[in-house]
């Protein structure tokens, strides 16, 4: 109990004191034009409240992952709750903080504008590809994963099959709306659901006498029942919980939303400390409803949905623990609708194919929704798997790119490339070990080629850094935080306040 309780305290604290840190050192102005009011266009760019704002952007990044990635990081046992405390502060929230103010400060820019900006043009057309392989494999787990969880609590005439369609139906009519109407109606009702739940979940565990692990020096060893090691595995089962690239394709929706600065840090840091305490909650149950091979083979029998029905039942009855299910499923429609939704303006803005009609959206959302369809017919630990992959790799792209915008500001850039540097690493041995990659296995060697590979990387990355800091003029484009007027597909026109400048 005391590890829990202890962790959520300093996930808490982290928000107050390295949040604040954080955001000093990106400097705000609480006086600039934020892009919900100089682009504003009743679809997209709408301002909104503060409250709204948050919730949407908890629901956005939420999705199964600080649920699904913590139950299966509860193999491992209480070392889970080291990286869910330490990557959540140091990693996953400044790394949507970042994202998310650099995004603002640059016309509600999606990340792949945002790498070509800072990281150069040719990078551009990676990210892009990382971005919408990526979403695409969300928008695919968040479709599969709530339907498991509907098919559990509803009548068995409504199958997975009758309810992934419903799920895509919704989607694609929440996708063509304007994004007050599509989330800022819904997506309260939606984030009290999960609130409460979670809350409930959390207050049952602690009271109701259940033998919470704790983290003491004899627990700080892998307890996987398959002998699965730590490293590098644990970073990609937890990385919503920790650290998450998808989160990078999610912020910028909520940067063209705001309507202060001042706002971002709870906005972008504090909802990722928000789903830290989710993850911290998850992982604490199943570690102390399931011994670790009870919950391999929960997991290995199907999704961790399963563990969802076992831990809502059993902390909290029949009755509310299906509405504990409800808070849970809210998650991964939210956030598959965002990924859709992203997925559709990333990939117009890349295409050059303006966004101003509904014969366009449509023309760009509807083969993205069959693609997904006929994904959801591969096996979902599979499609995890490629999704873990990819949203890692994405993470350090973004981290790389906020670390560059802080070195050419005269920033302290530490606070970025430690952990890009942490994670490409880890990224890197991934692949080479892992038979999605090289299949060298986890072996001496991979571990030193990972570690030449990620030098490597770093020193190509930090020399393009310096040539490119020491060729700025006072008036460079990469010291203007606005992207070139005509940058997005959807945008007809800059207004005239934001061209001036």
């Amino acid at each position: 109990m005391l590890t829990l309780l202890g962790g959520i305290a300093l996930l808490v604290l982290g928000y107050f004191t390295y949040g604040r840190y954080i955001e000093k050192n990106f400097s705000i102005d609480p006086e600039r034009t934020t892009p919900a009011e100089a682009l504003k266009d009743g679809y997209d760019f709408v301002p909104m409240s503060k409250s709204k704002n948050a919730i949407i952007e908890l629901l956005n990044i939420a999705g199964t992952g600080p649920i699904f990635g913590p139950i299966m990081g509860a193999l491992y046992g209480p070392v889970a709750y080291i990286w869910i405390i330490v990557g959540c502060i140091f990693g996953g929230a400044v790394h949507d903080y970042m994202v998310g103010m650099i995004s603002l400060r640059n016309d509600g820019a999606h990340l792949p504008e945002l790498t070509s900006k800072y990281l150069g043009k040719p990078v551009k057309h990676i990210v892009n590809i990382f971005a919408m392989l990526l979403l695409m494999l969300v928008a695919t787990v968040f479709v599969t994963s709530p339907a498991n969880l509907i098919a559990s609590i509803t009548p068995d005439w409504m199958t997975i099959g009758i309810i992934t369609l419903l799920i895509f139906a919704y989607y694609l009519i929440s996708t063509i709306l304007p994004i007050d109407k599509a989330m800022g109606k819904v997506y309260p009702w939606f984030g009290a659901v999960l609130i409460i739940s979670t809350i409930a979940i959390g207050i049952s565990l602690l009271t109701g006498g259940h033998n919470l692990p704790e983290l003491t020096m004899g627990a700080m060893q892998n307890f996987h029942p398959k002998g699965t090691p730590i490293f590098p595995a644990i970073f990609f089962t937890i990385s919503c919980g920790a650290i998450s690239g998808f989160h990078a394709t999610q912020a910028p929706m909520v940067s063209r939303t705001s309507t202060n600065e001042r706002e971002g840090r709870f906005l972008f840091y504090g909802m990722m400390i928000a789903e830290g305490v989710i993850a911290m909650i998850w992982a604490g149950a199943s570690m102390a409803l399931f011994d670790g091979q009870t919950l391999s083979q929960m997991i290995d029998a199907g999704t961790p949905s399963a563990v969802v029905n076992q831990v809502s039942t059993m902390l909290l009855g029949n009755v509310f623990g299906t509405v504990a299910i409800i808070g849970v499923i809210v998650l991964p429609i939210s956030s598959g609708l965002s990924a859709f939704r992203s997925l559709r303006t990333i990939l117009a803005d890349y295409m050059s194919i303006k966004q101003d009609s509904m014969k366009k959206i449509l023309m760009m959302t509807i083969p993205l929704f069959v693609i997904s369809f006929f994904l959801t017919k591969v096996d979902f630990n599979l499609i995890w798997r490629y999704f873990n992959w990819a949203n890692q790799v994405t993470a350090v792209i973004a981290l790389l790119m906020s670390t560059r915008y802080l070195y050419l500001k005269n920033k302290n850039y530490l606070v970025t490339l430690l952990p890009a540097t942490f994670m490409l690493y880890a990224c890197v041995v991934y692949i080479l070990s892992e038979p999605i990659g090289f299949r060298m296995g986890l072996q001496t060697a991979t571990y030193l080629v990972g570690l030449v590979a990620t030098v490597a990387i770093m020193a190509l990355y930090w020399t393009t850094g310096v040539k490119q800091k020491v060729a700025l003029s006072p008036e460079s484009e990469l010291l203007n935080d606005h992207l070139p007027i005509g940058t997005f597909s959807s945008i007809d026109a800059v207004p005239a306040a934001v061209a001036a400048e």
